[in-house]
Formats: structure tokens, C-alpha cells, sequence
């Protein structure tokens, strides 16, 4: 979003508060120039015979955001069933789709293996599984590295008391349950947390998983995940994925040279694809002076937008109804009946009652972690695209809360205890 003659506008010019107007608040949009643009500058960081993209789409699985990563060249990263389906539903084929599930049962793996896409194991219990039921499909295995890695403890997944992956130390195991069942490993995977600053830190946890191939000799793909920090803050620290880039190049096609084969290399890149190209529009509901503080009391919460609550997130908050007027110091809460604080002490031009607020980078985790809490209504998704919008889901009404509960009728005798 630019600022631009006293008005914030979308790609096309497109005003926000004009979309506010015709779909209501509060509102998610996204605009895919923002997608298309982080896409390509992934693409084209690195330099290595087989680059593949996969959108971890736990991040945003709006169909419409899955097709137009598809019509860019991505593939998916998925880790339910469920994303194996909307991915395929969305036109993907099942061998660009890669699911990576965590402490699922046999029964969803072989669910999924019946669908044909490609699949990660990150527990030696499902690979022994695996290795009995199914012991012609090939796996990838994810490995543990145990790097500490991420913003903080809650998106570090790559450390030694996480619960994803086998660890490292763990590969004697591995290799006799590949030994004793005769089970294929097509490739090795790793993912370290997420909001990375350190490359070196994402370097050598790469560089781990490479070490680890000697084991392996017919591997097809090195999948390093993602993780790549984006700004969240104007001036923003962020991954310089071009340096990044150009060292993993180096370093991979070297091993591909020693290795005596082609093998893919894939990242799965949610956050930064999408985050972004993501505006929550809200309305100030109330405005509240208090002794200490001034409340700006907006027609959402942590039902729509958990991220700063769950993760302590930062997310820039603007007033973009009146973004020129006087600098004024509020915090900005929401209208669940719990403590739903999107930002605190933020400095925010002057707001009134009926202003809107956009909250920046809201591309992922945020619709996709929503929720009905206090039976409230999830809000409506807009796409801008080529410069003109489109409303991509339509805000909730009671029947979607209600469609799935079953009434009972109280005044039978057959539902009596």
C-alpha cells in the first residue's frame, strides 16, 4: 500500500476506504502485485539447476491465493489432508504438492499417499509404519537439526526440544529402519522457525542437511523450508534472501557436483509470499480515555486476528480515514470479552469514531488462525487483482455459525435422560 497525496491506495489506485465502503469492516485484502513481486524475487535469487517453490499455504488458504501462486510456478507445502485437497482442488498436481504433517495417525498418511503427492515423515514411529504398510512409496524425511532459529520460542521449530522432526542424532536409527523395511528416502527436509534474521544461523542447518546425504544415495529433492523474515516496522530489519541466495547457490551446486546427480531444491515460503500483500481494515468503534491511556476500541479482536496476542507480533497500525492529522499515542483493542490488544502505546495520527485503521502485513496467519469466539462473524476477504477487486469470501452470517450444530428438541420424550 502507497501513500500517496494524502491517501493510502492498493495497486490500480485502488482506495481501501472505497472497499471498506462496499463490503464492510472489518476487512481482509490482499493485493497480488505485492504476491507476484515476492514471488519473483525468490525465483530469481537463486542460482541452481532445480529451484522449486513451494507455498506453505497454512499461511493463507484462501483458494484464490493458492491458484495465482499456482499460475506463478509454485507448488505447495501442505500439512493436513485438508491443504492436500484445496491444493488439488485449486488445480495443482499432486506431485508438486509436498505434505509434511506432524503427529498425524497412519490413517491420514495413507490417505494421503492415495492421492500421489509427495510426502515428508518427521517421526521414526511413522516411518517404521510406513516402511511395513506401504513400503513402495518413496519419503522424504525431516530432519531435526537442532539450530535455535526464529523470532521467538513459539516459531522456533528447529531447536532440540521441538517436537518437529528426527533428530539428527537420531540417523543411526533412520538408517536401520530404511535397512530392515527397504523403504525409499526421495528426499531430506528441514525446517529451522520461522522470522530468521541470522543467514549464517539458516546456513549452517543447511549445510547440516547436506552433511546428512552422504547416507542417502538416490535422493530427488533437499527441502531447506523457509522461515525469511519480512518488515513489519517502516526501515524494518528484514532477510537479505539475495545474499542468502547467493550462498546456498554456491554451496548446493557444489554438492550437486559432488553428489554425481541433479537434485531439487526447494523452499516453502508462506509468510513471505504473502504477508505483505495483506491489509486488516477496522473501524473505531469507541474511543476511551482512561487515566492512564487512550483506548481506540475498533469492530474486531482476537477472533479475527490473533497474531499479536498469540505471538506478541508487531503489526504497523495506521489511521488511514485521516493519515495527515496530529500524532496522537492510543492503544488499539478489540471488542472480544478478553484482553485482545492489537498494538499498545502506538502513535497514530488523531482518530475519531467511525475512522478506519489498517493493520499491516495481515497475508498470513491471520484470516487462516480466525475463529467464531464470542460468536462473532468472520470477516469478508477482497483480491486485488490486475488493479481491480474482487471479493474472494463473503462475510459470515448466523447460518454459517449454526449450519453444523444439531438441535435437539426439547419437548420430545425421546431426548428425556
Amino acid at each position: 500500500m502507497t501513500f500517496d497525496n494524502n491517501h493510502y491506495l492498493l495497486s490500480g489506485n485502488v482506495d481501501p476506504l472505497q472497499l471498506v465502503e462496499k463490503y464492510g469492516s472489518p476487512l481482509y485484502v490482499y493485493d497480488t502485485a505485492i504476491i507476484e513481486r515476492q514471488y519473483k524475487r525468490m525465483a530469481s535469487a537463486f542460482d541452481v539447476p532445480d529451484l522449486k517453490i513451494n507455498y506453505a499455504c497454512k499461511a493463507n488458504t484462501n483458494i484464490n491465493i493458492l491458484q495465482f501462486l499456482q499460475k506463478q510456478g509454485a507448488g505447495l507445502d501442505a500439512v493436513s489432508v485438508q491443504e492436500v485437497e484445496l491444493g488439488l482442488r485449486a488445480g495443482y498436481r499432486p506431485d508438486t504438492i509436498m505434505y509434511t504433517p506432524n503427529s498425524v495417525d497412519i490413517a491420514e498418511v495413507s490417505e494421503v499417499i492415495k492421492k500421489g503427492v509427495r510426502i515428508n515423515i518427521d517421526n521414526i514411529s511413522m516411518l517404521e509404519q510406513l516402511g511395513h504398510e506401504h513400503p513402495e512409496v518413496p519419503v522424504g524425511i525431516r530432519i531435526n537439526p537442532h539450530i535455535m532459529a526464529g523470532g521467538n520460542t513459539k516459531i522456533s521449530t528447529g531447536h532440540i526440544d521441538s517436537k518437529f522432526g528426527i533428530s539428527i542424532h537420531q540417523l543411526p536409527h533412520i538408517l536401520k529402519v530404511v535397512e530392515a523395511t527397504g523403504i525409499k528416502i526421495e528426499g531430506l527436509h528441514m525446517h529451522t522457525g520461522s522470522d530468521i534474521l541470522d543467514a549464517n544461523s539458516f546456513l549452517l542447518a543447511a549445510d547440516i542437511l547436506l552433511n546428512t546425504t552422504v547416507h542417502f544415495p538416490d535422493l530427488d529433492y533437499v527441502d531447506y523450508g523457509s522461515g525469511f523474515k519480512v518488515p513489519y516496522k517502516k526501515d524494518d530489519i528484514e532477510t537479505d534472501i539475495e545474499e542468502v541466495g547467493a550462498r546456498i547457490s554456491e554451496r548446493f551446486n557444489q554438492f550437486i557436483k559432488d553428489y554425481g546427480k541433479t537434485v531439487s531444491l526447494i523452499f516453502e515460503p508462506g509468510k513471505f509470499l504473502v504477508s505483505e500483500a495483506g491489509y486488516f481494515l477496522m473501524k473505531v468503534n469507541v474511543v476511551k480515555p482512561t487515566p492512564s491511556t487512550v483506548f481506540l476500541g475498533v469492530d474486531s479482536g482476537l477472533n479475527h486476528m490473533i497474531r499479536p496476542m498469540f505471538y506478541n507480533s508487531y503489526h504497523r497500525i495506521e489511521n488511514i480515514s485521516r493519515p495527515s492529522g496530529k500524532p496522537r499515542i492510543y492503544s488499539v483493542v478489540g471488542y472480544i470479552c478478553e484482553t485482545d490488544t492489537f498494538g499498545d502505546n502506538r502513535k497514530i495520527a488523531e482518530a475519531m469514531e467511525g475512522d478506519i485503521l489498517c493493520l499491516f502485513n495481515a497475508g498470513a496467519y491471520a484470516f487462516a488462525m480466525s475463529s467464531n469466539y464470542n460468536s462473532r462473524f468472520r470477516p469478508a476477504e477482497v483480491m486485488v487483482y490486475h488493479g481491480k477487486p474482487h471479493l474472494i469470501r463473503k462475510r459470515e452470517t448466523l447460518d454459517d455459525i449454526l449450519r453444523n450444530q444439531v438441535e435437539l428438541s426439547f419437548d420430545k420424550e425421546e431426548v428425556r435422560v
